[in-house]
């Protein structure tokens, strides 16, 4: 769906977009890391404020890196759309010197390319594309770009709420499904870390005496793991377990712990869960237990609301000459807030490709073109 031939006027072109998903690969944004986070920041604070855009950055606290709000010049102070991104990725700095930015057919790897810069970059661009050809929106659109999305959003749900609740609808760039489907529904996320206390002892002299916390928190695992019910679409995943002294086996261990995280489909089920495991009790003697945490992000339903805003992207995406399926996920993003808001919310809009957080992390470039005509006739035509 390009410009006529022989047409003067700007199009959206996948090799130029690819180089400058390039620039912000390039750019190492590891969540822990604010001053790596804070360089890719500056970019694109400057960049949108080049394009004429109303740009926020808000001050990172807890050693997290600053957040983007940036609002189109167009439109007055009226509810609009909500573009929702985040800059920071999963991957340790020094990751690019050995995952280079690669291209190699239509596929194209890189740290975080597909989790998400190539979502957040398309999301700039097609701004810009606007910009260009002097275009304006019905709707004023607000972009996001936050700096800890992927540890959970900690510093920057409250800047999302807040920004949400004046909107008409929120398009969230995380990556396209293998598929090429968008997101119409998430599960809601529950995040704990478990503490376990017992008695140390000599394990050869006084084993008797002790009361081994690794032991407890073993038989606390197959308790946790036992709430997994497939059926009900419910997940309860101990990802992290550790106790004792490192390298001291003779000693019974009088510390242990673990972060526990579980996926369930809707609010009452989260509810449910957190009350099962806030309700653990130690199963050995004279052990102690210390559960702290709750529901980290809210389900995010597939509603009347979202419905109508699927369908009419479907359509459009019909228009330009694809199909456009949706699905439900388990995995959260920054969706998750506003849709439990019921602010209309359609996710997964970025590139398509596989691997988030994997190291077949990839976008493919034939998904480039298409998917940023969808971004930018929704743009068009929400009202």
């Amino acid at each position: 769906m390009s410009e006529p031939s022989g047409s003067n006027r700007p199009r959206i072109d996948a090799g130029e977009m690819l180089e400058g998903i390039r620039t912000w690969v390039e750019i190492e944004t590891p969540s822990t890391d604010a001053a790596a986070v804070n360089v890719l920041v500056d970019k694109v604070c400057h960049d949108l404020a080049a394009l004429g855009a109303k740009v926020e950055r808000v001050p990172g606290r807890d050693g997290k890196g600053d957040h983007i709000r940036a609002r189109s010049p167009w439109g007055g102070g009226g509810p609009g759309i909500v573009l929702v991104s985040h800059l920071d990725t999963v991957w340790e700095k020094g990751t690019l010197a050995r995952k280079p930015f690669t291209v190699e057919g239509d596929k194209v790897t890189g740290p975080g390319i597909y989790d998400m810069k190539s979502g957040g970059y398309m999301g700039f661009y097609v701004y810009r594309h606007l910009v260009r050809q002097a275009r304006e929106t019905r709707l004023p659109i607000t972009f996001l770009f936050m700096a800890d999305e992927e540890i959970g959003s900690p510093t920057s749900r409250a800047l999302i709420e807040e920004t949400a609740r004046g909107a008409k609808y929120a398009l969230v760039l995380e990556p396209g499904r293998p598929n090429g489907a968008v997101v119409t529904a998430r599960k809601a996320v529950g995040r704990f870390d478990l503490e376990v206390t017992g008695v140390a002892a000599h394990a050869g002299a006084n084993h008797e005496l002790g009361r081994s916390a690794v032991a407890e928190l073993a038989r606390q695992i197959v308790a946790l793991e036992a709430m997994t019910d497939y059926e009900r679409g419910i997940t309860v995943n101990v990802g992290v377990a550790m106790g004792g002294t490192r390298g001291f086996a003779n000693v019974v261990p009088a510390h242990a712990s673990a972060e526990i995280d579980f996926r369930c489909p809707d609010g009452a089920t989260a509810a449910e869960l957190v009350d099962r495991i806030k309700a653990l009790r130690p199963l050995g003697k004279d052990v102690t237990l210390m559960i702290e945490g709750g529901v980290n992000r809210p389900a995010f339903v597939r509603d009347a609301g979202v419905a109508a805003l699927y369908e009419h992207a479907k359509g459009l995406a019909a228009e330009i000459g694809f199909e456009l399926p949706e699905m439900l996920t388990g995995g959260g993003s920054d969706g998750n807030f506003t849709a439990a808001m019921g602010i209309p919310t359609l996710d997964g809009l970025g590139a398509v490709g596989a691997g988030a957080h994997a190291e077949h992390e990839h976008i493919l470039i034939s998904s480039l073109e298409p998917r940023a005509h969808l971004l930018l006739r929704l743009l068009e035509t929400l009202e």
